[in-house]
């Protein structure tokens, strides 16, 4: 890892322990409520076989990890994060005793070639400086036939709503972040990494190059959440 890399991890860590307590409310509020379905689709996309065993990248609190446990009861989960405080949270919610938590960095995974029946991620590419290398070890970890499968936010399209949009991330979820967090700074990033994240066309692109095949864009929200899948090939 760069020097560059290591710095914006690093930013990064500490602003995720700075909100962990509030984090689960927040994304409530600032979606509308609308974060679990989401998550939902994001499940979907990766068709988990049955009984699988699953790796969450940036697991956080393990929204992804518990949401996909509670459908499927067989379903094994391992949740990654590199913020402790985020998961000592998540480990406080109900069902958290279903998932195996695991302090790692997405960007050098603690397992073996695959290791995993599928993998998922909900708003982790945009937070690395390294996309491709993030990419690029879940499809190692991955069987071969498995499934990847992300969920993020994406630049809002232009369009009628654009305008909307744009305001709503500029001052309404930094204000949000401040009465509800008491973290301004950090609900400013979070809308900023999402005005200059790649388009998804370009993450599909990556993902390709990366091995993964049949890669799926899925849009939602007016464009500004979008969850990508694809499968690793058999090789």
């Amino acid at each position: 890892m760069s020097r560059r890399e290591e710095k914006k991890s690093e930013t990064v860590r500490r602003m995720f322990s700075g909100i962990a307590s509030s984090y689960v409310l927040m994304n409530r509020v600032i979606t509308f409520g609308m974060d679990s379905s989401w998550r939902r689709r994001l499940i979907h996309a990766a068709s988990f076989p049955e009984c699988a065993l699953i790796l969450d990248v940036g697991s956080g609190t393990g929204d992804i990890a518990l949401e996909a446990s509670e459908k499927d009861g067989g379903l094994r989960a391992v949740s990654v994060d590199f913020t402790i405080e985020m998961m000592m949270a998540g480990k406080k919610r109900r069902g958290a005793e279903r998932i195996l938590w695991c302090c790692a960095d997405g960007s050098l995974l603690p397992f073996r070639d695959a290791t995993f029946d599928g993998v998922v991620s909900g708003y982790l590419l945009r937070n690395m400086e390294d996309i491709r290398a993030a990419i690029r070890e879940q499809v190692r970890v991955v069987k071969p036939g498995g499934r990847v499968a992300a969920l993020d936010t994406s630049p809002p399209p232009r369009g009628l709503l654009q305008p909307l949009v744009l305001l709503y991330f500029r001052f309404a979820i930094p204000f949000l972040g401040q009465a509800i967090a008491g973290n301004r700074a950090a609900y400013e990033y979070l809308p900023g990494s999402t005005r200059n994240f790649l388009q998804p066309e370009s993450l599909a692109k990556i993902m390709e190059s990366e091995g993964l095949e049949n890669v799926r864009i899925r849009r939602l929200m007016f464009g500004t959440q979008v969850v990508l899948s694809g499968t690793r090939g058999q090789r």
